[in-house]
């Protein structure tokens, strides 16, 4: 069964710090979306997780095309500005698939498959599968999330 965002938000899986861990295997879930879409679908699942009680620092968000608006306009300062934010932790954070491996594990990391080479893809999928503490959801076209899944995670 394939899940929304707002079914994302509704049920986000176990977040219950004292909870023992059954695996170190985040969940996945996720969001079909057109490549043009995959950006959009990623700012839903990102709004209704923090609608939802879950921290902003908890998130990360990485997209495999273009960056995302907030990141490209926060790199306008620089990259030290940039990383800075990343390193205080206390907000979503969004990167680019190609400067992501810079980025620390987060609860929760949100992939848009908005666009980039089929390498490309399954390198940012399986990034964010081992950046992910608890919960991975990937906004895309289901086809390609899944032959990048097969080949990178």
């Amino acid at each position: 069964m394939q899940r929304t965002p707002r079914d994302v938000a509704a049920n986000p899986g176990p977040s219950d710090p004292a909870a023992p861990a059954a695996s170190t295997t985040p969940q996945i879930q996720l969001v079909p979306a057109t490549a043009e879409g995959a950006l959009d679908a990623a700012e839903e699942a990102v709004d209704l997780l923090l609608e939802s009680g879950r921290a902003p620092g908890d998130v990360l968000v990485i997209t495999t095309g273009e960056p995302h608006p907030w990141a490209a306009h926060e790199l306008s300062f620089g990259e030290a500005a940039y990383w800075a934010q990343h390193d205080a932790g206390d907000d979503v954070f969004y990167a680019d698939a190609a400067a992501a491996e810079r980025a620390a594990s987060r609860p929760v990391v949100v992939v848009a498959v908005n666009g980039g080479s089929e390498a490309a893809a399954a390198t940012a999928l399986s990034l964010a599968h081992s950046r992910a503490g608890g919960l991975l959801i990937v906004c895309g076209d289901p086809q390609r999330i899944n032959s990048a899944l097969g080949a990178g995670v």
